[in-house]
């Protein structure tokens, strides 16, 4: 799957609906709410961002002291950093996904998702081998260690 035209249409439309949303709520409630609202918005996040982070790393280090895999985890810290980032981003669409991105039972779930759709994890009898990557098992030898000889 090629993302660069899904990259490209959002790196153009993302900017447009954000200057769009900026104009209709400042004409709303006027221009000083506004850029008040959005700076708000961004130390919100920071702080909501900071407290999730430690949490999560917290979780995080629980779970290798007992040996465990921590995938979830991880996969949200990925999350807590790109809603982070939209956060700090100035507009009300990024603001609104940021949010999205900080509440924890939206996140796992996200996490979860992308874990059982890309992650191959299975294995053993109930693995299906139509949903990833299989093992061929052969032996092999190197054409080129005849001419060595």
């Amino acid at each position: 799957m090629n993302l660069f035209p899904l990259l490209l249409v959002g790196f153009f439309a993302l900017p447009l609906l954000e200057i769009y949303l900026l104009i209709v709520v400042g004409g709303l409630i006027g221009a000083l709410p506004t850029v008040f609202m959005v700076v708000f918005t961004a130390v919100l996040g920071a702080l909501l961002l900071r407290h999730q982070g430690f949490t999560t790393l917290q979780r995080v280090r629980a779970m290798l002291e007992r040996g465990e895999l921590p995938a979830v985890e991880v996969i949200e810290g990925v999350l807590l950093v790109v809603g982070g980032a939209l956060l700090l981003t100035p507009g009300f669409f990024t603001d609104f996904v940021g949010f999205l991105c900080l509440i924890p039972p939206l996140r796992r779930r996200a996490a979860l998702w992308y874990l059982d759709r890309h992650v191959v994890y299975r294995v053993g009898p109930g693995h299906d081998p139509r949903r990833g990557p299989r093992t061929i098992e052969g032996e092999f030898r190197r054409e080129d260690d005849r001419r060595r000889r």
